[in-house]
């Protein structure tokens, strides 16, 4: 198991670990065992104010900024070799935060944050302008730079994946950044601080502070000294974000919440949809924004999936992170599964039907929910309406196409969907009328670092992921040339 032996569990900032001003720490839990694993710094308004003070003077004077693409991408490209050599450590201590079984961790999170940092190291050569052609009598061309200093604001399900999809292109396009972690799992944040400094990072160009969403979150969100706002987290929260950086003119990225719909049309290959319904929403607990939690069956399958759902969901390992043929962990802390239990608790409210699990399971202190299965539950129900976030799936029946696409389009979210089909047609047709930043076909979360994902409607704006996240860190200035 991982130790926090190895970083202090202070804030850093220009390079440096420190202490918080006011003194204060935050008991970091693990998940499994509801035990107090270490405690870190709490960042106060003072604190956020020295981080981007640090940034601004890196990207003014430490050179990163007006480093080449290709040298910028030298460093990065060392982070993901780091990554690579510490990922037992990596991966145990995001285990150890997250409460992600350990198999998890390792082919998904360690995986992909080196994979980020490779990609992004590649694409920084790729950061130039154009000449454009004008009717003027002028030579025209643009230039691409970095924005400046970035606030990156990321949650606790996914530490080390959101992270990276933020900093890599981040840095890539040589701005600085001041990181804001969940204040649950912060740990591999600071982990990761040491590990950019020793890939050749320089000071300054990235900065860590632990701490709350009210005091350290909304002191970053505020400083006239940030830049640019990457954020991903509740749509409520999401809100307030866009709404406090728009008054300041600045650009935002909202990664924001989801409730995807998973379509089983009755020509689908049910082997591989079933296996493909269940990773959609036991995969990190069901604490997926881009999980598939709604469940919609063409009615002459639906009986049939629903049985095959109760004889198939009890049986995917639950249990302790460090174990590894534990599919399913614990939640990431008390008052998430509370809140599964309330939205369970309405269900029998509403009379819809527990097919199976529905209450937590008993493990060590750890908060476990047992993954769960609700049919019958009606389209405007707040089962179906809201994120629920956690390892529960509702069922509903379809008669048509058409009735199929409106109930997926019917949420406030518009981030992930997925469609179960053998007709080429239609999985080309659907898709294009799913109201989602993505849409996957006859799988579940299939993810990598060139393809673009993002939100429409309550599920957020921008994109996260391929050339589209690099351009988002940069801004472009024209330059036109008299030939007179």
């Amino acid at each position: 198991m991982a130790t926090f032996e190895s970083e202090p569990g202070q804030l850093f900032i220009g390079g440096q670990w420190r202490d918080g001003s006011s003194g204060a720490r935050t008991d970091v839990i693990d998940p499994s065992t509801g035990q107090v694993v270490t405690t870190v710094a709490e960042a106060d308004a003072s604190d956020v104010d020295a981080a981007v003070r640090a940034a601004r003077d890196a990207f003014d004077n430490s050179g990163w900024a007006t480093l080449s693409g290709r040298e910028r991408g030298r460093v990065l490209h060392r982070v993901a070799e780091l990554i690579r050599e510490n990922a037992d450590e990596i991966a145990n201590l995001e285990s150890l935060d997250v409460g992600k079984p350990i198999s998890l961790c390792h082919a998904v999170d360690v995986t992909n944050a080196a994979n980020d940092y490779e990609y992004y190291a590649s694409l920084a050569w790729t950061l130039d302008g154009a000449t454009r052609d004008t009717p003027l009598n002028a030579h025209a061309y643009t230039r691409r730079g970095p924005l400046g200093v970035v606030a990156a604001i990321t949650p606790f399900n996914f530490p080390l994946i959101l992270a990276g999809s933020k900093i890599a292109p981040a840095l890539a396009a040589g701005n600085t950044v001041v990181h804001k972690p969940a204040d649950e799992t912060p740990l591999s944040a600071l982990y990761m601080a040491g590990l950019l400094k020793k890939a050749g990072v320089p000071d300054g160009v990235y900065n860590v502070v632990t701490g709350t969403g009210p005091v350290a979150g909304e002191a970053l969100l505020r400083n006239p000294g940030i830049d640019k706002v990457a954020f991903t987290g509740s749509t409520a929260v999401g809100r307030h974000a866009a709404s406090v950086a728009g008054e300041a003119l600045k650009p935002v990225t909202m990664e924001l919440g989801g409730n995807a719909a998973h379509i089983v049309f009755e020509d689908a290959d049910l082997e591989k949809a079933i296996g493909a319904v269940i990773k959609g929403f036991v995969f990190n607990t069901g604490q997926f924004c881009m999980g598939g939690p709604r469940l919609l069956v063409a009615r002459p399958l639906y009986d049939t999936v629903v049985g095959i759902l109760a004889d198939a969901v009890p049986g995917v390992p639950i249990g302790d992170p460090r174990q590894p043929e534990t599919v399913i962990g614990p939640m990431a802390g008390e008052k998430h599964l509370k809140k599964v239990e309330e939205y369970v608790e309405l269900a029998r409210k509403e009379g819809a039907r527990i097919v199976c699990g529905g209450e937590r399971l008993d493990l060590n202190g750890g908060f476990y929910y047992k993954p769960t299965v609700i049919a019958d539950v009606s389209n405007d129900s707040r089962l179906v309406q809201e994120e629920i976030f956690g390892p529960v799936l509702t069922v509903q029946p379809f008669d048509s196409e058409d009735e199929a696409v409106e109930m997926a389009n019917s949420t406030p979210y518009g981030l992930a969907s997925g469609i179960q089909t053998t007709n080429l047609a239609r999985a080309h047709r659907v898709a294009d009328r799913i109201e989602a930043g993505i849409v996957w076909v006859n799988d579940w979360a299939m993810l990598d670092p060139n393809v673009p994902f993002g939100g429409v409607k309550a599920s957020g704006f921008g994109r996260e992921y391929g050339p589209e996240a690099l351009a988002a860190y940069t801004k472009v200035k024209s330059v036109v040339i008299s030939l007179d």
